[in-house]
């Protein structure tokens, strides 16, 4: 054969390879590339959302955070105000207290000075009858002379 006859031959089997890849092997061979492009196409799709999604979860989390952090220092606040002002009741009832228990010392002491006058008044009444007794060298009845008595003890 010649080389021209050769170079046909060939020529007309690749053809035939070639129409047989393009109708037999290069379809299956481009879906599964098309159907490996759209998987790759769907998980970067996928990433960018889950990654939108993480950012938008970050920032709820940090909003949270945020609104726990201030509600903790409402609540610390809440109880930092409340402990002032149970403190300011008990020094009030404290010092209502002390005040009720120097008024009622007072009263006492009130009581106590006018007992002790009385007391001395009685000692000094009954000196003075001693001393009127001296005097008048006789016995004054006690009993006789109440109404004298009890003017001296006024006077006194």
């Amino acid at each position: 054969m010649s080389i021209n006859a050769t170079l046909f031959v060939q020529a007309v089997v690749f053809a035939i390879l070639v129409w047989f890849t393009m109708k037999f092997v290069w379809p299956p061979i481009a879906a599964a590339l098309d159907e490996r492009a759209n998987k790759i196409a769907d998980g970067l799709a996928a990433a960018d959302r889950a990654k939108t999604e993480l950012n938008a979860a970050n920032q709820r989390v940090e909003q949270e955070l945020a609104k726990s952090r201030d509600e903790s220092a409402a609540r610390l606040a809440d109880a930092e105000r409340r402990a002032q002002t149970i403190i300011e009741e008990a020094k009030a009832r404290a010092n209502d207290e002390a005040a009720k228990i120097v008024a009622a010392a007072r009263a006492e002491a009130d009581q106590q000075i006018v007992k002790a006058r009385e007391t001395l008044r009685d000692q000094v009444a009954a000196l003075a009858v001693k001393g009127a007794e001296q005097i008048l060298r006789k016995e004054v009845n006690a009993g006789v002379h109440a109404d004298l008595l009890s003017r001296l003890k006024t006077e006194l």
